[in-house]
């Protein structure tokens, strides 16, 4: 794994009001990991994903994107540099199809005239796409690509979602509790959705609340407390009780060091 972090933020401070959601806040994400980030209700874990995905900006600290520093004044800005976002609420539109949802706010249109001027889809090219986007991750169980997303399970929607950010996001994804309202059998097709992307050499930061599947598929853990990271984990040097201690405050790190 390289040492040198794809996406890393230092010093990020966001303030509502008295309230400091991130306090000095660090976090980096090497290349081809899954990087979980867990965190207890209110730590701030949310707003530090949403400075790194554009959605708000941070009022001081530097984030930087293959080393480089970058400012995203919207999501609009992290997506152009390939960074994408699945949120819990998937941001998908139930009436219109899947390759309507895959193309969603950045449409191809047709060549020539037909494109330039009367601005007219090439539905065909999006079909096309869409369908070889969703075979690529092995969702060979959506037969229609032009079925209206609310008929699909809530397996396969998330499944979409994950194969849109995959398509268009070229050097981070990131999942908001992927599989929170999913049943057993739908959350471990994501999971296996998920690892399969991660195969593919996109690094994923992993947020979620559900322990066993992020010991599963993480290589590191992000703990975030109090608006900061309080430590870095490894999967199989820790246990998932160690985890949650350190999570909820019950431990420390140095306690938990001391203690090895």
């Amino acid at each position: 794994m390289s040492t040198t972090p794809i996406l890393s933020a230092r010093g990020l401070v966001k303030r509502y009001g008295r309230v400091t959601a991130m306090d000095d806040c660090d976090f980096d994400l090497h290349p081809g990991e899954i990087h979980a980030v867990i965190g207890d209700n209110g730590a701030g874990k949310s707003t530090m994903i949403k400075a790194l995905s554009g959605a708000i900006r941070p009022d001081a600290g530097e984030i930087r994107l293959e080393g480089k520093p970058v400012s995203f004044a919207s999501p609009i800005d992290a997506r152009a540099m390939g960074i994408e976002t699945v949120y819990q609420t998937l941001a998908m539109s139930p009436a219109l199809s899947i390759a309507d949802n895959m193309f969603m706010g950045r449409e191809i249109r047709k060549q020539g005239v037909m494109g330039r001027w009367l601005r007219q889809l090439d539905k065909a090219e999006m079909r096309r796409f869409a369908r070889e986007k969703l075979s690529e991750l092995g969702l060979m169980t959506i037969q229609n690509i032009d079925q209206a997303v609310e008929t699909l399970s809530g397996g396969q929607r998330q499944g979409v979602a994950v194969a849109r950010a995959a398509a268009f996001g070229s050097r981070v994804i990131i999942l908001d509790e992927p599989t929170a309202a999913l049943g057993v059998k739908e959350s471990r097709k994501v999971l296996d959705l998920i690892a399969r992307v991660r195969d593919r050499g996109v690094p994923i930061i992993l947020i979620s609340h559900n322990m066993p599947h992020v010991f599963e598929l993480a290589d590191r853990i992000h703990v975030h407390r109090l608006g900061r990271r309080l430590c870095d984990l490894t999967p199989g040097e820790v246990s998932m009780q160690d985890a949650v201690a350190l999570m909820t405050g019950a431990m420390t790190p140095d306690e938990m060091t001391s203690a090895a």
